[in-house]
């Protein structure tokens, strides 16, 4: 294993010492997401630390969010390469996947068996993902942009996963490091995201497709610790040889440079954005929440909930269990990233959601070092693991998911404080909190000092 450098100060390079990674990503600007900060940011950051970056891209993304804000980070002098997709709109995609299920089977009958079996046969034949669709135009093009202009490394990053193989494939042509950057893990993917169904014949499939590109891969990344720890192991199994290690997502402190605007509140206002999925289950807060009303309907009518970003829809009928209670339930849908900045700058209290779920414990929500960025508190609900490792000596509360009691005596507390104007953030009460080892700059400084590793001991 090989850990993450500290903190750099300056790894500017002469122009002559410049080296160019070909960044490959299905998610960029204008698609949206947690998921394109981490590729857009290190866009954006990557040449301060002596690295150029073409990117290789899709022309037209099957995907539910579009976040025009996000391109303001991309450097005017990018090599861009836009490669087109055979993939289906993103509604005619969603309206066949498992994550529809519930739905299907209340329009019953013919029809729904019709969407079941499309869904088991796209399943089946479009391996690891819809996206690989996207290859035949991708590889032409990546190979292309090779031959045109000189590379020294090349960089994945997944999901969807099938960037990895179109990784693999382009660097046979280059024959330059491959670096896979696990986003997520794919097998924590594939267990609990909401449109993930894998039958043994797709497991087994996709288990040799990730052997294949471990292989392949020089240089593994992953996005915490434990998942690096897990990635090597995995690699190690699958007779790869790659070096491993782990780059945080962070914040970037632009993002952050106008002061927030906050104005004095009847509400205790605690914030959640993101994604609500079987990962981040909202259930044990809104159980906590219901706890609060049946025991102190009064203070509970002094919360705000706010929501922002995607929900499932199991998680949309757990929040609908809280419009009956005296609290306020606001529900934003995607919201885009100066938006969100907005939104989390100007609450009382932020929440960080992990379920109780197998691996669970290796996850870091992106969210955590933009909410760090905030300077609020942070109410974690999550269980024992790296997120809440990091958050520890923060100011907010950590409790597992099944802590109920818990979660909603620090709820009644937060609420009776501020009603008293006693609840502090963190920029008003008298401790810190240094936050700056995690910034987007210092992530960028980090994955050059890999690649130049790869590239010193090839």
């Amino acid at each position: 294993m090989t850990a993450v450098a500290p903190p750099l100060t300056s790894t500017a390079t002469d122009q002559r010492t410049r080296n160019r990674v070909l960044l490959v990503t299905y998610p960029f600007p204008p698609v949206g997401g947690a998921g394109v900060q981490r590729v857009t940011k290190f866009v954006k950051y990557l040449p301060r630390h002596g690295w150029d970056v073409s990117v290789l891209t899709v022309a037209n993304p099957s995907v539910p969010l579009f976040d025009d804000s996000l391109a303001k980070d991309i450097p005017p002098d990018t090599i861009i390469t836009r490669a087109r997709s055979w993939e289906p709109g993103y509604a005619l995609k969603a309206s066949v996947s498992a994550g529809q299920q519930g739905e299907t089977r209340a329009r019953g009958g013919v029809k729904t068996f019709l969407i079941g079996t499309a869904r088991r046969l796209a399943t089946l034949v479009l391996q690891p993902d819809p996206q690989i669709l996207w290859l035949p135009g991708a590889v032409a093009d990546g190979k292309r942009l090779l031959r045109r202009v000189r590379h020294d490394a090349i960089f994945a990053s997944g999901p969807p996963f099938s960037t990895f193989l179109l990784g693999a494939a382009l660097r046979r042509e280059a024959k330059v490091p491959l670096v896979l950057d696990y986003r997520d893990e794919w097998t924590i993917s594939n267990e609990y995201w909401e449109n993930k169904r894998l039958d043994p014949v797709s497991r087994f499939v996709q288990d040799r497709m990730q052997r294949k590109v471990l292989r392949a891969a020089q240089g593994l990344i992953a996005t915490t610790r434990c998942s690096a720890e897990s990635l090597a192991t995995l690699s190690r199994r699958a007779g790869g040889r790659a070096r491993t290690t782990w780059v945080y997502n962070g914040f970037d402190p632009d993002d952050f440079d106008v002061p927030p605007a906050r104005a004095e509140r009847e509400l205790f206002r605690l914030t959640y954005t993101g994604t609500l999925w079987n990962l981040t289950s909202v259930g044990p807060l809104i159980e906590a929440v219901k706890r609060v009303a049946a025991t102190a309907p009064d203070l509970v009518g002094g919360l705000e909930l706010v929501f922002a970003g995607r929900r499932t829809g199991p998680q949309s009928e757990l929040l609908a269990g809280l419009r009956g209670l005296p609290c306020r339930l606001v529900e934003h849908p995607y919201l885009d990233h100066s938006a969100a900045v907005e939104l989390m700058r100007g609450s009382e209290a932020l929440c960080l959601l992990l379920s109780e779920l197998p691996g669970a414990g290796r996850v870091v929500p992106a969210k955590l070092f933009e909410y760090m960025a905030t300077r609020r508190p942070i109410l974690t609900v999550a269980p024992a693991g790296e997120a809440r490792d990091l958050l520890r000596g923060y100011p907010g509360g950590q409790f597992a998911p099944g802590d109920i009691e818990g979660i909603a005596a620090w709820l009644s507390g937060a609420i009776r404080d501020h009603r008293a104007s006693a609840f502090s953030s963190i920029t008003e009460s008298t401790g810190s909190w240094d936050s700056s080892p995690f910034t987007r700059a210092n992530e960028a400084g980090q994955l050059a000092d890999f690649m130049n590793g790869l590239l010193m001991n090839r």
